[in-house]
């Protein structure tokens, strides 16, 4: 998956396009992210002791990942990611770094 946590990314379809957010959590099985401040749903929660109030309650509500695009840290631009094999010099193992498609930047 493209889309890791913690990554920032721009929604490009769907009802709140336009907005950017923080990854929270990734579903790879499910292909779907949940970001922060978008698509807030309500939930009606019934009285508990974490909530003795219970009531309704706003949270995130997951989107499907190919409505997003990862924005890239060094360009500031919503942007393709690629992979690129890089050998680490201490270990000698490959490892899979994601490339963004405009700067080239490894990230």
């Amino acid at each position: 998956m493209h889309i890791h946590k913690n990554d920032t990314v721009l929604v490009i379809s769907g009802n709140a396009v336009g907005k950017q957010g923080k990854v929270l959590k990734v579903f790879p099985d499910r292909n779907r992210v949940i970001i922060e401040n978008v698509n807030i749903v309500k939930r009606h929660a019934r009285p508990n002791q974490k909530n003795p109030q219970g009531g309704i309650v706003q949270k995130e509500g997951p989107i499907s990942a190919s409505n997003v695009m990862v924005i890239c840290p060094k360009c500031s631009e919503a942007t393709r990611v690629g992979h690129a094999h890089v050998t680490d010099a201490t270990t000698s193992r490959r490892k899979t770094m994601r490339v963004c498609k405009n700067c080239n930047e490894m990230f």
